[in-house]
């Protein structure tokens, strides 16, 4: 089965912090080392000016720039709500960029938009990505979406929380809401967080589907949406977890990611699922906290370890200006794992190569404290984002999944729903 990716990871988003810079690409001529000028429109990583992105890409394409004294690049930085749809405007209008990094590329390869990795990469480069994120970032055979930072999902627990209420960490679905219902007789306000809010809701989704042996693909790799382990599992969530009022007092439909970040930094949460930079925030502020692998079903074999669920965003280069040395040039510089390491570092994410994630600690290695999310990332489960109507489909997955465990929700009908639009978006591409 070629492995999925689950989408673009829940960065910060800077409204307003960089202007638009002008231009689409440098001449339509083949680029190589003559004069030139390439356009990067990049998504912005930062949620202030001292975070910004911009810092990075400025220094990296200035020493580009000094080792290719005929090329110059120029980053557009633009905020994760806007890229994806900004990019489709440029590539629809005929004025699209040298390069895009933002959250989906599979709809631009479908088109013939973009060029393929064995076009810009050297050999050695192209066979650096880690498997899972380089197989989610293929059409076919073919790899399109270069994969740039990624991250993996794990259990969070508040160790406080738990030493208090007498309670170790989960392994299984039974242990999880044994520790849950012991959280909340200690009046831990959210015994477990569970996001199933529009603004991420297919993340936390895909965990539990991931736990209980389902997900949204099956091993042909086509969506299963409404398959009997996904049904299993949502009706499990409902009666076991929801029903008991073991989730807190916002109905998961209602509760988004980034509200339930903040109520673990504020020490209201017992588990949670997250990510490193979460992880790093929550030290910060002296938070005990551990993180473990989802708790599996107690349905599965014994023994048996479900993928976890990883995350990646995506470098591209379209076709339309020509410039395919020039571009190869800058992200086989980009790709340095001097470069690479230092950008995830910034944002505690994971870099996308093998020699990248090899530096373990030191200037430019991954922090020691992301090693356990990197382990998970190498067998992580992602989503089908190599299939163009991935971006439809999970929209439809963060608006309506929540609704499964509503209290009048029918979690059979809402699976069925989902996946009947997702078979109506594949007639329609």
């Amino acid at each position: 089965m070629r492995r999925r990716i689950f989408g673009a990871p829940a960065t910060a988003v800077v409204l307003g912090l960089l202007a638009s810079l002008t231009g689409c690409g440098a001449d339509s001529g083949d680029t190589a080392d003559g004069e030139g000028t390439l356009q990067l429109v990049a998504a912005e990583y930062g949620d202030n000016p001292a975070t910004s992105s911009k810092a990075f890409w400025d220094k990296v394409t200035t020493d580009f720039t000094a080792a290719h004294p005929g090329i110059k690049v120029k980053v557009d930085l633009r905020p994760w709500a806007d890229i994806d749809r900004e990019v489709s405007r440029m590539v629809k209008a005929g004025k699209a960029p040298d390069m895009a990094l933002m959250g989906s590329y599979s709809d631009f390869a479908a088109q013939g938009k973009l060029y393929s990795a064995d076009e810009l990469l050297s050999v050695t480069a192209e066979a650096n990505f880690l498997e899972p994120l380089a197989e989610a970032g293929s059409v076919g055979s073919t790899l399109y979406g270069l994969p740039f930072v990624a991250s993996s999902r794990l259990l969070f627990y508040n160790d406080t929380l738990f030493e208090k209420a007498g309670i170790k960490a989960p392994k299984t679905w039974a242990d999880l809401k044994a520790d849950a219902q012991a959280l909340k007789n200690k009046g831990v306000k959210f015994p477990y967080a569970m996001p199933l809010g529009p603004e991420e809701a297919h993340a936390e989704a895909l965990i539990w589907e991931l736990s209980n042996g389902g997900g949204y693909a099956d091993s042909s790799g086509n969506y299963s949406l409404a398959s009997d382990q996904n049904i299993k599992t949502w009706s499990w969530v409902k009666e076991q977890l929801v029903a008991p009022g073991l989730v807190g007092p916002v109905a998961p439909s209602k509760l988004n990611r980034a509200d339930a970040f903040a109520e673990f930094l504020n020490g209201n949460v017992g588990m949670l699922n997250g990510y490193p930079s979460l992880l790093h925030e929550a030290r910060a502020k002296g938070i005990k906290v551990n993180a473990v692998p989802m708790p599996v079903s107690d349905t599965l074999g014994a023994g048996e370890t479900p993928p976890t669920v990883g995350v990646a965003d995506w470098m591209m280069a379209f076709k339309q200006n020509g410039n395919r040395k020039a571009i190869g040039q800058f992200l086989d510089f980009v790709y340095q794992d001097k470069n690479l390491s230092e950008f995830a570092n910034r944002y505690h994410l994971l870099p996308s190569t093998t020699s990248a994630s090899r530096a373990l600690g030191g200037s430019n290695g991954i922090d020691t404290n992301d090693t356990q999310f990197l382990t998970a990332l190498r067998g992580a489960q992602l989503y089908p984002v190599n299939d163009p109507t991935w971006v439809t489909v999970s929209d439809n997955i963060k608006r309506n999944i929540g609704r499964a465990v509503d209290p009048d929700g029918n979690p059979k009908a809402v699976l069925e729903e989902i996946a009947t639009k997702a078979t109506a978006a594949k007639k329609q591409h």
